[in-house]
């Protein structure tokens, strides 16, 4: 037993066990279910606008009103998951987004329909910034950017669910059943009332010694079948920062990173939400039957997987900074190609799986950074604020695309003018991430300079 110990001690040196795959599977079904519930909308859109008859414009918001609810959604809930801790967030973010879902499937307006999503989008604000806060607090450090990035994937696999759903139910039943569908979350999140632990780390660092001792020895106890009799007085956490909350984002320590992180979240949910929200509509334009233009953007997404699942191998390999000025590089490109496409079916799917590739890619491997930038006291303050920003760029993205679109500039400048985002976000991982941290524990963090 040792004399001192930290929270970090202890994760590290249990190592990935029994304790962090329950943890992976427990958020990664949530992420599914906020997956499946954001992307519906994009799969039911040609749908919906056709029964309601809206403008380009209007068509294109429909993905925005779920944005706009995510953006506060997600600013409030940091704030609150720093006050009373990850585990009750979380539950009632899934209840809340599930619960406001259902409505949608009576709703017979433009207006009822974008109500309710910005409702239901508070609710989905909150579970990203969460899920990220809790996978980097129940991962070693060896490991935490896998584990967050691959918590990333269990929201495409979300996606390409609800891909899988409105191919088989929209034909046959209508485009409303997809929303009844979508209020199953509701169930998972009693389930995870009981079943989901709170962070250790919040719980030291929230002045709750004993519990935080117990945590830590419920984890062991799961890993190894055993505990040992920590002495809560040895706990050592680390000083508390001199601010804390939305406050100290900006303060002369974190304000350098908090910039370079939101430009690249924003101009990766201008990319990724943009493109997935126009795409299907985009290839039904194109001439591509229903089924095809379906098929295309459910490759894309199942790419989005294989690239949220290996961009934190890369981060631990390489550094997240590298890793970062790698992404954003190739979304670029595989923007450039795609607006460029020509030929057959199988030359477009090859397209669009990269570009589904590459574009993921890049806003994924975001996420490490930010859940690594702040300390326990303000994390998910910090992650949920960065997400928050970066949906201003995921909801305004599907209007300005509609906007681009109505003009009649053509196929290629409807995709071309992703490249733009692209290279913004590729000078911020250049100039404004100054920091490494690779390999560092979240104790080591929390005294780093950021500046």
């Amino acid at each position: 037993m040792l004399k001192n110990f930290s929270i970090s001690e202890v994760m590290d040196s249990l190592g990935v066990n029994k304790f962090t795959w329950k943890m992976f599977f427990l958020l990664g079904l949530a992420m599914v279910f906020d997956g499946y519930d954001y992307m519906i909308v994009s799969y039911t859109m040609p749908q919906i606008a056709k029964e309601w008859g809206l403008s380009a414009v209007a068509k294109g918001s429909l993905s925005s009103w779920s944005l706009i609810g995510l953006i506060f959604g997600g600013a409030l809930s940091g704030i609150i998951s720093d006050k009373i801790g990850r585990r009750k967030t979380l539950v009632v973010a899934i209840g809340l987004y599930s619960l406001l879902t259902i409505p949608i499937y009576f709703s017979n307006s433009f207006t009822i329909f974008a109500l309710f999503r910005i409702f239901a989008g508070v609710g989905l604000g909150a579970c990203i910034p969460v899920v990220t806060t809790t996978y980097s607090e129940s991962t070693p450090t060896n490991r935490r950017a896998i584990f967050i990035t691959f918590g990333m994937a269990w929201m495409i696999v979300g996606w390409v669910i609800a891909g899988l759903v409105a191919t088989a139910v929209v034909p046959a039943f209508g485009w409303r059943l997809c929303y009844l569908i979508g209020g199953i979350p509701f169930l998972y999140s009693i389930f995870l009332y009981f079943k989901m632990p709170e962070s250790a780390y919040w719980l030291a660092n929230k002045g709750y010694r004993e519990k935080a001792v117990k945590a830590l020895q419920s984890i062991e106890f799961t890993a190894m079948g055993k505990s040992t009799d920590w002495d809560i007085e040895a706990l050592v956490i680390p000083p508390p920062p001199k601010e804390a909350g939305p406050k100290a984002l900006f303060s002369k320590r974190y304000i350098g990173i908090t910039i370079g992180i939101w430009i690249m979240y924003f101009c990766g949910c201008f990319i990724v939400y943009g493109i997935n929200a126009w795409l299907p509509s985009l290839m039904l334009e194109k001439g591509l039957k229903m089924s095809s233009a379906y098929g295309l953007a459910i490759a894309q997404n199942a790419a989005a997987v294989i690239a949220n699942c290996s961009t934190g191998f890369v981060a631990e390999a390489v550094g997240r900074k590298k890793n970062l000025i790698i992404s954003f590089f190739v979304a670029a490109i595989s923007v450039i190609i795609m607006a460029n496409i020509g030929g057959g079916f199988d030359t477009i799917l090859a397209a669009c799986i990269f570009l589904g590739f590459a574009v993921n890619y890049s806003i994924t491997a975001i996420q490490p950074l930010m859940a690594e930038a702040y300390p326990t006291e303000f994390r998910n303050t910090g992650v949920s604020w960065c997400h928050a920003f970066g949906r201003i760029g995921g909801a305004s993205a599907p209007i300005v695309a509609g906007i681009v679109i109505g003009m009649g500039k053509g196929y290629a400048v409807s995709f071309m003018f992703y490249a733009i985002p692209a290279v913004l976000g590729l000078l911020a991982a250049i100039f404004l991430v100054k920091k490494e941290t690779k390999g560092k524990s979240l104790d080591e963090l929390a005294e780093g300079d950021f500046k």
